[in-house]
């Protein structure tokens, strides 16, 4: 659907000048189209019929909008307190939409159920997502004249982009194109981090945590199931993993509405991380990031 090629935008945060990618602009309004357009391609060529995924909400919007464009039926599973916002987007373009009682891992355990009968179009299991998220890494470094940043501040609930980009970037070194793979900072919620208590204590794996509300529902994922990859990723290139609480997600969502950027919450949860991690940040220091969904996603909630 001419998905990818976002535009790659030079702005002050906090005065302190950042190159973002703004993934909102993608046609169901989330970066997730890189790795659903990748995926249900595969899917269509393999000459599936239907398929089934679970999702906070974009993740399921994105596959549920490219299997309408495939002619594949699907079936998409949601927590019950999924933003209205996306659950109306989901049915809009056709599929089915299972809404579950409890938290978004009970969520996950149904889809994996309706799995064993009908393929999974999971955007944190099936290995052509992240394909397909990896094109983030070569669009940054095209333009931004096949040159790398020093740094990447991404979001990560189960780390779809963070390993995305990672794969690209690692590709593109092992092609003799680039020399270094940019430094990865996670972003995560205060409310629901357990990479950020695995990677501060030193764990290999995350362990189970006690996941309270957020805001940036597109990253409270308390069982991320690439942690380790998430993890490994992060201590490779030398980054690091930062949380952010819900008054600053609120005061970056209002920020980037100054800017003329309306974003949902999961995409001011990265902000805030980012104008926290640009407080220390080396003089010259090339730092990239992303605004990953639309505030249309969580129109009718209010946040700012």
């Amino acid at each position: 659907m001419q998905e990818g090629f976002t535009p790659l935008e030079r702005m002050e945060i906090d005065e302190r000048e950042v190159l973002l990618k703004i993934d909102y602009l993608f046609p169901t309004g989330s970066y997730k189209d890189r790795g659903a357009s990748v995926l249900i391609s595969k899917m269509k060529e393999w000459r599936v019929k239907k398929v089934v995924e679970d999702s906070s909400g974009n993740a399921g919007a994105a596959i549920a909008a490219y299997c309408a464009k495939a002619g594949i039926e699907c079936d998409i599973y949601v927590p019950h307190d999924t933003s209205p916002g996306k659950l109306v987007q989901i049915q809009a373009y056709g599929a089915t939409l299972k809404k579950i009682d409890g938290s978004r891992e009970k969520t996950a355990k149904r889809a994996m159920k309706a799995a064993s009968e009908t393929p999974y179009a999971s955007h944190c299991w099936n290995p052509f997502f992240l394909h397909g998220t990896k094109t983030f890494a070569f669009e940054v470094w095209e333009q931004m004249g096949w040159k790398t940043p020093d740094t990447l501040v991404l979001p990560v609930g189960h780390g779809t982009l963070f390993l995305g980009a990672y794969i690209g970037f690692k590709e593109l070194r092992e092609a003799g194109m680039i020399k270094k793979i940019p430094k990865l900072v996670a972003i995560q919620s205060v409310s629901c981090a357990p990479l950020y208590q695995a990677f501060k204590r030193g764990w290999q794996e995350t362990q189970p945590i006690e996941k309270k509300q957020t805001v940036a529902e597109g990253i409270a994922i308390a069982e991320p199931v690439r942690g380790r990859q998430i993890l490994e990723a992060t201590r490779e290139t030398g980054g690091e993993v930062l949380v952010v609480t819900e008054k600053e997600i609120g005061r970056a969502l209002k920020a980037m509405g100054r800017k003329g950027h309306f974003i949902e919450p999961t995409s001011a949860a990265t902000v805030a991380g980012l104008s926290q991690y640009l407080r220390k940040k080396r003089r010259g220091e090339i730092v990239v990031s992303t605004l990953t969904g639309t505030g249309l996603k969580s129109a009718g909630k209010s946040f700012i």
